[in-house]
């Protein structure tokens, strides 16, 4: 189902208008991209930096110079009342820039590409999704149930509208009816790249998450955080809040863990994939922080490819275990881990092989390490 949204907006009333002189109509924004590959991914202009160049109007549109395409953009508030950030969806050459122009006129409808919400009508889950793929988290009425499940659920798709509400609706998404389907199995496992602390050889699981709070929902991003209640792990008692952002196009989510932790304050945690029967590929480049698995084939399903990514550092070292693989690190009372995780499914048609997936992966990691460079001139 598509949402044609609009990213026009009521601005508070307390942003003072910045006085339209002569050399406002000269101003514009540069992207310039470092790496020699073409890059589609959102970035951020700091509102205030925004506003100081283009002014405070309400309506505007962002038009690529060279081209005169329209560029999507969204509001970020972060769960405040005012725009934080102006996120724009662009398009950049391999090893060059763009260059974007700010008018005063009203933008085309975007739509959406990036949602998420709480499903009470299916035992709490709460479910995210961008145009690309779709995840799932467990919520607390599927506790104690037979088909109670642990880490992140990650749902095929090979469309690019947005399905949750749809797939929901008619509750028969583990059949694939031409958009994809939910096919992966988490079971007792952290699923598609969930975190959990990691004990005497043993994942420590926690209840499933208690609080959720959206604080973006798209068109192009969306941000909600999980918190969860405290519970024990080798004698320490251990809270966790998450924070997810999924971005459009993007295969992986950006996930922001910060565990409270009694005594010493610091905690063996692992980052997890599934592990399925029979002969899959594994990468792990413990250097580079990454972990990456393609199943092998679950007969007419399809495969899916998995990995987990850090924001920054390396694993302390992987753990593989019958049911999951694991990558570890550690936690500290207060300190935030920062890495990504997500999917692929062949069926999709864009990742059809190992090679390409861990292609994808690595290729992500490249460009984190390089992002793309944003100034207005």
């Amino acid at each position: 189902m598509n949402r044609l949204l609009t990213t026009r907006c009521v601005l508070p009333l307390t942003i003072l208008a910045v006085a339209c002189g002569n050399g406002e109509q000269s101003k514009s924004i540069v992207i310039t991209n470092s790496l020699g590959v073409e890059r589609q991914e959102l970035v951020a202009v700091p509102y205030a930096a925004f506003v100081d160049a283009f002014g405070s109007d309400s309506v505007f549109k962002v038009v690529d110079e060279a081209s005169g395409t329209e560029i999507p953009y969204q509001l970020e508030t972060k769960g405040t009342s005012a725009p934080q950030n102006v996120l724009l969806y662009v398009s950049v050459p391999a090893s060059g820039d763009a260059v974007l122009v700010v008018e005063k006129s009203a933008p085309n409808p975007t739509v959406s590409k990036a949602y998420a919400r709480y499903v009470p009508e299916r035992y709490d889950d709460f479910a995210w999704e961008n145009n690309v793929v779709a995840f799932r988290m467990y919520g607390k009425a599927l506790e104690g149930r037979p088909d109670d499940a642990q880490g992140i659920d990650l749902w095929s798709k090979r469309t690019s509208d947005l399905v949750v509400d749809k797939w929901y609706a008619h509750g028969d998404y583990h059949t694939d009816h031409g958009e994809g389907m939910d096919y992966y199995s988490v079971g007792m496992t952290l699923g598609a790249g969930d975190i959990a602390p990691f004990h005497d050889g043993e994942v420590i699981y926690s209840k499933h998450y208690r609080v959720h709070e959206v604080l973006d929902n798209g068109p192009l991003r969306t941000t909600f955080r999980l918190d969860y209640e405290p519970w024990n792990v080798g004698g320490k008692t251990v809270s966790v809040s998450k924070l997810y952002t999924l971005d459009a196009g993007s295969q992986l989510n950006r996930v922001e863990v910060t565990y409270a932790i009694d005594g010493d304050g610091t905690l063996p945690v692992a980052v997890g994939i599934s592990r399925r029967a029979g002969e899959g590929r594994l990468l792990q480049e413990q250097g580079s922080g990454i972990l990456g698995y393609w199943e092998p084939e679950q007969g007419e399903y399809g495969i899916t490819g998995v990995g987990v990514l850090l924001d920054d550092g390396q694993f302390d070292h992987y753990v593989d275990q019958p049911t999951q693989y694991l990558a570890l690190l550690t936690a500290t009372d207060g300190e935030p881990i920062t890495y990504y995780n997500g999917g692929a499914w062949n069926k999709a048609g864009k990742i059809t092989s190992s090679e390409a997936w861990f292609a994808y992966v690595r290729g992500f990691k490249e460009r984190h390490v390089a992002p793309l460079n944003v100034e207005i001139k």
